[in-house]
């Protein structure tokens, strides 16, 4: 399985850990919210990494900053969808804080990620 280059990212593992968590957060939210808020919160973190992984698995370099970014507007949301459970009680604001925390860390290193490849795009052989 040495083909999926992906798992070779750091950024991707991270995103995993955003999933386990959201995963783990959503567990003591309201029954009433499984098909809502749970279900789109689950959804927006499963996406992150799914974004990476489909990503890195496009030739062209343009096509994986592109999914890169979306990734980063999956991971943007998951982060807004966390901040409405805070709001509604059913995270602590510690909680809150600590995924907030985690969350950013990733979205810097997909900053990072989409900065090399850039960097890689717009270099010319010879220079």
């Amino acid at each position: 399985m040495n083909d999926f280059y992906y798992r070779k990212l750091k950024v991707y593992h991270q995103a995993l850990d955003v999933v386990t968590r959201v995963y783990r957060l959503t567990k003591q939210f309201p029954q009433q919210e499984a098909f809502a808020l749970t279900n789109q919160l689950q959804r927006a973190a499963i996406s992150v990494p799914s974004n990476i992984a489909e990503g890195m698995g496009r030739f062209s370099i343009k096509e994986r900053i592109h999914f890169l970014e979306i990734a980063n507007g999956s991971l943007l949301e998951t982060m807004c969808q966390l901040e409405i459970a805070q709001q509604l009680g059913y995270i602590s604001k510690d909680q809150f804080t600590e995924e907030e925390k985690f969350i950013s860390e990733t979205a810097g290193m997909l900053i990072g990620l989409r900065k090399t490849l850039e960097i890689k795009n717009n270099h010319k052989p010879g220079e």
